[in-house]
C-alpha cells in the first residue's frame, strides 16, 4: 500500500474529494514526520507507536568487492504494534 491508496481509501470511507483526501494523509505523516525529529514519540492508540532510537556504529559486507565497510552510528524509527494489532495479526496466522 502506498500514500495514494491510503488517499483513496480516505475518499471512499469518508465522503471526501480526492484533494482533501490527500491533503489529510500529507498532514497526518507531516506531523508525524515532524514529532520524531524533534525526538517525541508518537503512540496512535490501537494501532503502535513509532520512536527515534541510536544506531550502533559497526561493520558490514560490500557483498559486491567483497569487502569489510565501516556503518557510522545514526538514529533509526523504531515501530512497536499496540495490543490490538498484535491481536488481529495473531488471529490471521492462525488461520
Amino acid at each position: 500500500m502506498i500514500k495514494s491508496d491510503i488517499a483513496d481509501r480516505l475518499e471512499r470511507k469518508g465522503n471526501l474529494s480526492r484533494t482533501k483526501a490527500v491533503y489529510l494523509v500529507d498532514t497526518i505523516l507531516d506531523s508525524i514526520k515532524e514529532a520524531l525529529l524533534k525526538g517525541e514519540k508518537v503512540e496512535i492508540r490501537g494501532f503502535g507507536s513509532f520512536r527515534v532510537v541510536p544506531k550502533k556504529s559497526g561493520y558490514g559486507r560490500d557483498i559486491r568487492r567483497n569487502k569489510q565497510m565501516a556503518i557510522a552510528e545514526g538514529k533509526r524509527v523504531k515501530f512497536r504494534p499496540g495490543q490490538d494489532f498484535k491481536k488481529q495479526l495473531k488471529k490471521q496466522s492462525e488461520k
